[in-house]
C-alpha cells in the first residue's frame, strides 16, 4: 500500500481535502483513503453530531452560549466509518432533516470550532499522525502544514444536479439550499470556506467520479 511506502522515509502523512458541499468531499476522501492506505476523517460529522447534541437538548443552535453549554461535555468519537456520541453510533441520526437544517448555524459559533478543531487534531494524534481529512477549514485551519492540501470545486449548478439526481430532491430547491450553505460557510467569522495557502484545486466539474479518485491518488503518490 501506499502508506507503507511513504512511511519508510517519513512519520505521518496527512492529505486534507477541502471544497463546498456537494462536491463529494465525504465519499471521495473515503475513496482515496482506503485505496492510499490511510485513515480517513470526516469532520464534518463532528459538527453534525455537536448539533444532534443541540437538537436534542431543544437548545437555540443560534445562541452560542447555550450551545456550548451543551456540547462541552460530549465525547465524540470516529472509527471505522461511524460517527459516535457519548459512545452511542449516531452515523444515521446526524443526517436527519433537523441536524441539516441547524449545522450551519452551530458550525458557526468559534468556540464551538475551537472545540472541535482539537477532537480531530487528537484524532490524528492517534492515528499516529496520518489521515485523509476532508472538511471545510482542514488545510486552512485544523491541518495548515499538512504534507498535501486539496481543493475540490465545482460549479453550484453541477453540485446541485448531482445531489438533485442521487437524492430525488427538486433541483431548485437543492440548488437554493447550496447556494445558502456556500455563503454561510464562506462569510463566517469563525475559520470560513477557503482555498488554503498552497492547496492544488481539483475542478470536478467535468470529471467522473473515478477520474477525481484516481487524479486524487496520483497527487498524493507524487507527494510520496
Amino acid at each position: 500500500m501506499l502508506l507503507a511506502r511513504v512511511t519508510e522515509s517519513q512519520q505521518g502523512v496527512i492529505v486534507t481535502i477541502d471544497g463546498p458541499g456537494g462536491t463529494g468531499k465525504s465519499t471521495v476522501s473515503r475513496v482515496v483513503a482506503h485505496k492510499a492506505g490511510l485513515p480517513h476523517l470526516d469532520t464534518g460529522a463532528y459538527y453534525r453530531a455537536a448539533t444532534l447534541a443541540v437538537v436534542e437538548a431543544g437548545s437555540d443552535p443560534h445562541d452560542e452560549a447555550m450551545v456550548v453549554d451543551v456540547v462541552a461535555d460530549k465525547r465524540f468519537a470516529q472509527e471505522s466509518g461511524h460517527m459516535y456520541l457519548n459512545g452511542q453510533d449516531v452515523s444515521e441520526a446526524i443526517r436527519e432533516e433537523e441536524v441539516t437544517a441547524a449545522v450551519s448555524a452551530v458550525s458557526a459559533h468559534p468556540s464551538v470550532r475551537r472545540l472541535l478543531v482539537a477532537e480531530q487534531r487528537a484524532w490524528i494524534e492517534r492515528h499516529a499522525g496520518n489521515g485523509v481529512v476532508e472538511g471545510r477549514d482542514i488545510g486552512s485551519v485544523v491541518f495548515p502544514d499538512a504534507d498535501l492540501k486539496i481543493y475540490l470545486d465545482a460549479s453550484a449548478e453541477e453540485r446541485a444536479l448531482r445531489r438533485a439526481r442521487e437524492t430525488g430532491e427538486d433541483y431548485q430547491a437543492v440548488l437554493a439550499d447550496l447556494n445558502r450553505r456556500d455563503w454561510l460557510d464562506s462569510t463566517r467569522a469563525a475559520s470560513p470556506l477557503v482555498i488554503p495557502d498552497g492547496a492544488v484545486v481539483v475542478d470536478t466539474s467535468e470529471l467522473t467520479f473515478d477520474e477525481v479518485v484516481e487524479r486524487l491518488l496520483g497527487l498524493i503518490r507524487a507527494k510520496s
